[in-house]
């Protein structure tokens, strides 16, 4: 049964069919007479529409993330916070801050590189006839895993440096060294995770070969990635 009335002011829905939205409990709604979508990108007009305390907050879950895709509210309020998100962003004041912000993003993004490439450095720890191997490849797997927005394990801050670090080689050396990207694997509860761990012990007994100072093989997975870099 379709529900057009406003049952709560603020209420968490999902998309349903035929364009319509499905309510906590499973009940096909509809968003209210005077209402309009506002999608998600604009965090500033988001804030001032939800602060009025009216909305219906549209998310869907993929995988273990749940993400916004936006909000049903009065299209009155969500006009006035566009309106007033223009002007504010429209003075000189608020641009000096975003140029300040950037500068310190980028600065901190700087230190973070350094930081997180040093990390990378100490947990490859390879012997001192291979310290220039291990440079490269500590640079080639920072710039892949420390852009903002790359998803990537060194953007989390809920794991230690030295963790993160550790994480961004096996990760790396799983695509660039192993067969993972072309592996057919069974879609059975928890077979990509066993053949991710046995992978991840190759890459372990690859990086102890080099800080042993053990020769490199001919056919070195590791030096053959590196090359193609």
């Amino acid at each position: 049964m379709e529900k057009h009335a406003v049952e709560s002011p603020v209420m968490i829905v999902k998309p349903g069919p035929a364009g319509k939205l499905t309510g906590p409990n499973g009940e096909t709604l509809v968003p209210p007479s005077g209402w309009s979508f506002l999608p998600a990108g604009d965090a500033g007009v988001t804030r001032k529409v939800t602060s009025k305390g009216m909305y219906w907050k549209v998310e869907v879950r993929k995988g273990r993330r749940t993400i916004s895709l936006g909000v049903w509210a009065p299209e009155p309020i969500v006009v006035q916070a566009q309106r007033d998100v223009q002007l504010m962003r429209s003075t000189e004041s608020y641009q000096k801050k975003q140029v300040y912000a950037a500068e310190r993003r980028e600065k901190k993004q700087s230190e973070y590189e350094i930081e997180f490439c040093r990390a990378v450095e100490s947990f490859l720890n390879f012997h001192s006839s291979y310290k220039a191997l291990e440079k490269k490849l500590a640079g080639i797997v920072t710039a892949h895993a420390i852009p903002v927005g790359s998803g990537t394990v060194a953007r989390t801050q809920l794991i230690p440096l030295e963790e993160r670090a550790s994480h961004a080689v096996i990760a790396w050396m799983r695509h660039q060294t192993t067969a993972y990207d072309n592996l057919k694997i069974a879609r059975v509860k928890g077979e990509r995770r066993a053949v991710r761990r046995s992978l991840a012990q190759q890459s372990v007994a690859l990086l102890a070969s080099y800080r042993a100072g053990n020769a490199a093989a001919a056919n070195c997975p590791l030096q053959k990635a590196l090359g193609n870099l």
